[in-house]
C-alpha cells in the first residue's frame, strides 16, 4: 500500500451465525475503542437467531452496517463484508470476542511505525471467563500442547494470521480474492497465498483479543476435532504445508492406543508409559498456576490439553486416512 495515511480507517468485519448474545458483547468492546476512524461489518450468516435487533442498539454509538445474506460459511461471509467495506484496512475478528479499548490504537501505531500487509494477534483469557474457558485459552496458547503460535511468541515456524484477531490491507484481498474455501483451515490457506503472493505479514503481540472459545468441553472436542481435519484438508490446496508439528497430536493419539494395550504383553513398558505421562501432567499443571495463578484453572488445563491434543489428533488421523481413498 502507497502513501499509508497515519490515521487508517478500518473496516471491522464479523461473520456471525445464530449468536445475537455474543455480538452484543463484542460490539460493546468495540463502542469502547480509544480509536474511533473505523466502521463494523456484520455479516449474518443464514441465521435462524439473527442479530438485527441487536446491532440497532449500537447504531448511535458505532459507525455500523448489517448485512444479511445465505448460509455459506465464515470464509465466504467474511469475503461479502470485504465487498461493502470503506476501509483501508480490514480486520477479521469471530463473534466470540471481546476486543480491549486500545485495541485498534495499537494496530494504528505499529502499522504506521512497521507496516505489514496482514498481521495476526495472539488471544488472551478475560477475567469474566469460566475456569473452563481460561482453561481452554491456557492449553490453546501453550507451547506444551503445540499451541504456542497463538500466544506470545513471535516465532514459531512460518507466522500465519488467523481470522480469530486477523487483518489485511485493501491491496491484499484485491490482490489475492480473499478466501476461496469456506471452512476447514480458510484462514491458514489465505494465510499461505498472503505470503507467497510476497506481502509482508507478522504478529503484533500486544494487539490481542479476549477469545471466549467453548463454554463446553465437548464443543471445545468438536471444535479442535474440526481443527485437525482442516490442517489436512489445507495440505490439498498447499503440498508440504504439514509439518512434523502437525504430527504430534496425531503421535500422541496412536501412542496412547499403543499404550492402552501394554499391561497385556509389556507391563514394565506399561508403567514407564504412566510415569512420563504423570511428568508431562505435572508440567502442565504447574506452568498453568505460574500462568494464571489459579489452581482450579490449572487442574482444568489437564483435561483441556489433553483434551485438545486428542481431538486434533483424531482429526487430523481421520481426514488422513481418507485422503488415501480419494
Amino acid at each position: 500500500m502507497k502513501n499509508k495515511p497515519s490515521s487508517i480507517f478500518f473496516s471491522i468485519i464479523v461473520p456471525v451465525y445464530n449468536r445475537p448474545g455474543e455480538i452484543r458483547e463484542l460490539l460493546e468492546s468495540l463502542a469502547l475503542q480509544m480509536y474511533s476512524n473505523f466502521e463494523v461489518i456484520i455479516v449474518e450468516d443464514g441465521s435462524t437467531q439473527p442479530c438485527r435487533e441487536v446491532v440497532k442498539d449500537f447504531q448511535p454509538s458505532l459507525n455500523i452496517n448489517y448485512i444479511s445474506k445465505e448460509n455459506s460459511g465464515q470464509g465466504f461471509s467474511r469475503n461479502e463484508g470485504f465487498k461493502h467495506a470503506k476501509g483501508d484496512y480490514f480486520i477479521i475478528f469471530d463473534s466470540d470476542c471481546i476486543i480491549p479499548d486500545d485495541y485498534l490504537q495499537i494496530v494504528n501505531v505499529h502499522l504506521n511505525n512497521e507496516w505489514l500487509d496482514a498481521y495476526g494477534g495472539p488471544d488472551q483469557a478475560h477475567r469474566s471467563f469460566t475456569p473452563l474457558q481460561k482453561a481452554i485459552s491456557y492449553s490453546m496458547t501453550s507451547p506444551l500442547t503445540t499451541g504456542g503460535i497463538r500466544g506470545k511468541k513471535k516465532h514459531v515456524g512460518s507466522f500465519r494470521p488467523r481470522s480469530f484477531n486477523m487483518g489485511l490491507s485493501r491491496e491484499v484481498f484485491e490482490q489475492t480474492g480473499g478466501f476461496i474455501i469456506t471452512r476447514m483451515g480458510e484462514d491458514i490457506e489465505l494465510s499461505i497465498r498472503i505470503g507467497k503472493a510476497g506481502f509482508k505479514t507478522g504478529l503484533i503481540p500486544e494487539a490481542f483479543v479476549y477469545h471466549k472459545r467453548r463454554t463446553q468441553l465437548r464443543d471445545f472436542f468438536k471444535q479442535l476435532h474440526f481443527f485437525g481435519r482442516a490442517r489436512v484438508n489445507i495440505n490439498r490446496f498447499h503440498r508440504g504445508s504439514i509439518k512434523l508439528i502437525h504430527w504430534l497430536p496425531a503421535l500422541f493419539v496412536l501412542l496412547f492406543l499403543f499404550y492402552i494395550t501394554l499391561p497385556f504383553w509389556m507391563p514394565a513398558l506399561f508403567w514407564l508409559f504412566t510415569a512420563f505421562g504423570l511428568l508431562y501432567c505435572s508440567f502442565l499443571f504447574l506452568d498453568a498456576v505460574r500462568q494464571t495463578k489459579n489452581p482450579q484453572v490449572a487442574s482444568l488445563s489437564i483435561i483441556t490439553s489433553l483434551t485438545q491434543l486428542a481431538a486434533y489428533g483424531i482429526g487430523f488421523l481421520t481426514e488422513r486416512f481418507k485422503k488415501l481413498f480419494e
